[in-house]
């Protein structure tokens, strides 16, 4: 009997570490997919990294040296009607002024720009719900700074605080493009969810919600010198619908 009992407790003690080092390889293991927990709020990105010297605000994807888009490829012998697939229909005023960007500047890529302009949205929103005048001065013209700062400072002389989280955009699509002299001004009506809620000095809920999602219906106008040697597209104007 002791020898039976000796060979059953080795056979089940084999047993127990076969299934640990099988539960812990498994559960050990990283498989790649897993979510940060800031993702879900994060903006992909648009382009190409900004270098340090040099932020960019909505960038563009990098010109090819032989004369073709980044995700297009030959630019003379794109289809018109697949040229501008998905953010224009041909013929459209839109895509007359995209067709008119694109002919004054080699390498203009409207679905990067539209990304960027995403990206530069939740980022400019985020901003001023912080107060952050840093972030938000190279990502608007001087008139639309000034108004952002003073709204900025107005609050902050009352004591109150935004807390502001993006739940999604949308929509983000084209609804006006024109090239004014040498500056292309495009205009995005963005469709997004946030959670945004504005405290007093004491801490209390005085406008919006921390828990409720809001339905937002933005439409703001870009604008930069075409073949400028500053790729920076800058806010020039805001309506919220």
């Amino acid at each position: 009997m002791s020898d039976g009992f000796d060979i059953y407790t080795i056979i089940i003690l084999v047993l127990a570490v076969f299934i640990f080092i099988r539960l812990r390889s498994v559960l050990g293991t990283r498989t790649g997919n897993e979510r940060r927990p800031n993702d879900a709020f994060r903006a992909p990105p648009a382009g190409p990294e900004p270098t340090p010297a040099n932020d960019k605000v909505v960038p563009l994807p990098t010109r090819a040296s032989d004369g073709t888009r980044p995700d297009h490829g030959p630019l003379d012998d794109e289809p018109v009607g697949e040229r501008w697939k998905g953010i224009a229909a041909p013929g459209t005023p839109v895509a007359l002024g995209l067709d008119e960007i694109a002919a004054a500047e080699n390498g203009f890529d409207a679905r990067g720009f539209i990304g960027g302009a995403r990206a530069a949205y939740e980022m400019i929103v985020g901003a001023f719900a912080a107060g952050d005048r840093k972030t938000l001065k190279p990502l608007l013209a001087k008139e639309v700074f000034e108004g952002f700062s003073a709204a900025i400072a107005e609050r902050e002389s009352r004591g109150e605080t935004v807390e502001s989280r993006f739940v999604a955009i949308e929509k983000a699509e084209l609804t006006e493009v024109e090239v004014v002299g040498k500056t292309a001004q495009l205009t995005v009506r963005f469709v997004s969810q946030i959670i945004s809620a504005t405290r007093d000095k004491t801490g209390a809920v005085i406008d919006g919600s921390p828990t409720e999602i809001a339905d937002l219906v933005d439409v703001w106008t870009f604008a930069r010198e075409l073949n400028a040697r500053d790729p920076n597209w800058r806010l020039i104007s805001t309506e919220a619908v």
